[in-house]
């Protein structure tokens, strides 16, 4: 491999490496290859399967028993792949109050953490769940669900 720099061959070994790309400064990665050039001193990083690597970041934050510091929650919607407005739609809060929250001039609350940490641990990093039935839920009054269920060979299945 050649450095993109200078054009010099780069060398290559497994060391040690400060992951401050995902936006948290705590997170080393370890024993992973990183290429460097001798000439210019520029370096990279072989990262695999990134996508399963901020996964495993995201589900140590949410288990960690101290709340969340700002850009704690901000990777975590960064890792839903919520805007700063779809995350407020989601919470049921203002983009400010969001804003606010990642930029430490406001705590998060501890019902918004706690929804938070369970859309992290159950939804797919781009869910599908539409908006627009969050934003009905507050103009709709209050009436109980009718559902009929039957089972099948993929097991139960819910009709409304």
């Amino acid at each position: 491999m050649k450095c993109m720099t200078c054009g010099t061959r780069m060398t290559a070994r497994r060391e040690n490496y400060k992951y401050d790309a995902c936006g948290l400064s705590g997170v080393t990665l370890v024993g992973v290859e990183v290429r460097r050039c001798r000439q210019c001193g520029e370096h990279e990083v072989v990262i695999p399967r990134i996508e399963g690597l901020h996964r495993e970041i995201a589900l140590a934050l949410i288990r960690k028993a101290a709340k969340l510091v700002p850009d704690e929650i901000r990777f975590l919607r960064k890792h839903l792949g919520w805007s700063g407005a779809d995350f407020a739609a989601h919470l049921g809060v203002t983009p400010e109050a969001v804003s606010r929250w990642e930029r430490g001039r406001a705590a998060m609350g501890i019902s918004a953490e706690r929804l938070l940490r369970l859309a992290v641990a159950h939804l797919e990093p781009a869910s599908d769940y539409s908006l627009d039935v969050l934003k009905s839920v507050a103009a709709r009054s209050a009436s109980p669900l009718r559902l009929g269920l039957s089972v099948g060979p993929k097991g139960w299945r819910a009709a409304a």
